[in-house]
């Protein structure tokens, strides 16, 4: 199953003032802080995975940035913990006696 917004439990995590907490970053960061370029459009929760929502742990990005940045992070999550594999190594044929 991937894991997405849809199937993520992180929408019930949010505080109950989570609009009004979006829309002061977004307001106080019109410009995206990774580009530097387009509008921010979200706010982004600079350390990944957490479920800190004060101002300082928030920043107003653009689409694009955050979703190449969330990509990253994603994929720098599955290297550092890799699924088991079926492989099970070099091991003798239990039929040779050693």
């Amino acid at each position: 199953m991937t894991n997405n917004w849809h199937t993520s439990t992180r929408a019930s995590r949010l505080p109950k003032d989570w609009a009004k907490r979006r829309k002061a970053v977004l307001e106080a960061q019109p410009t995206c802080m990774i580009c530097g370029v387009r509008e921010s459009t979200v706010a982004d929760h600079i350390v990944p995975m957490t479920d800190r929502h004060e101002p300082e742990d928030l920043q107003g990005v653009c689409d694009p940035c955050h979703r190449q940045k969330t990509a990253q992070e994603a994929a720098a999550f599955r290297a550092a913990s890799p699924r088991p594999t079926r492989h099970r190594g070099d091991e003798p044929h239990p039929g040779i006696i050693g």
